[in-house]
């Protein structure tokens, strides 16, 4: 065998293996980024019309996001802000137009408290589409039937729905992080809950009964009011 045609073959060989460890590069680098934004790589690849133009964009908002100066609600805010939501729920029942456009504002106010930007909301989705990606098409109805309620285009259905979808990521925002959850041992409590009140779970989808229905709310007795939760609360 001639010289040239062993440079030829050890050639080929090069280029086949750089193409197969290029090729390796990009299959790992998608799955890290279908892993990471869930459905949000699928819409990204849909918009951008192909896989390389997405993966560049959710590259650039990696490493935008990795900018912010974000942080984890402690505790007593968690509970502060569940406290605050229950309360949305209760409106609901009466002003479920006034309760959807406070469900907004107070998961604005959670992403305001984690360091994200609220301003624009093409920015908050963008952002939060980095750790958030699997609860984000929830937070994207809400914001949408809430556009459409100001316009007085939204049923009571549509509201309802709403506020299901802001939920998931109200409480994909006030979950416990992995590491917290490990560094502690909470007390056991009703159904599971920590003593600060946490689950310990994080979830993209709220739990049934989480909302409330337009028709509930009204008392199971005399002088009671009947909660969300089941309880009763004597006026």
């Amino acid at each position: 065998m001639s010289t040239a045609v062993m440079v030829v073959i050890a050639i080929v060989v090069v280029l086949a293996v750089a193409a197969a460890l290029l090729l390796a590069v990009r299959q790992s680098r998608t799955r890290r980024l279908r892993n990471r934004f869930g459905p949000e790589y699928d819409r990204a690849v849909e918009r951008a019309g192909g896989r390389s133009a997405a993966e560049r964009e959710l590259m650039s908002r990696e490493k935008r996001h990795e900018e912010l100066s974000l942080r984890e609600l402690d505790p007593r805010q968690r509970e502060l802000y569940r406290e605050q939501w229950t309360h949305v729920q209760e409106q609901f029942v009466d002003t479920p137009d006034a309760a959807v456009a406070q469900a907004d504002r107070l998961v604005t106010a959670v992403m305001g408290d984690r360091g994200y930007p609220t301003r624009d909301f093409d920015d908050r989705v963008e952002h939060l589409s980095v750790e958030h990606g699997r609860t984000l098409d929830h937070y994207r109805r809400g914001h949408e039937i809430s556009v459409r309620a100001d316009r007085k285009e939204a049923s009571t259905e549509d509201l309802r729905q709403a506020m299901v979808h802001y939920r998931a990521l109200f409480e994909d925002l006030l979950a416990v992080p992995a590491g917290e959850r490990s560094a502690r041992t909470p007390a056991a409590g009703p159904e599971g809950a920590s003593a600060d009140g946490d689950t310990g779970r994080r979830t993209g989808e709220p739990t049934a009964g989480s909302v409330a229905e337009p028709t509930a709310g009204r008392a199971a007795g005399p002088g009671a009011e009947r909660r969300d939760d089941g309880r009763e609360q004597r006026s």
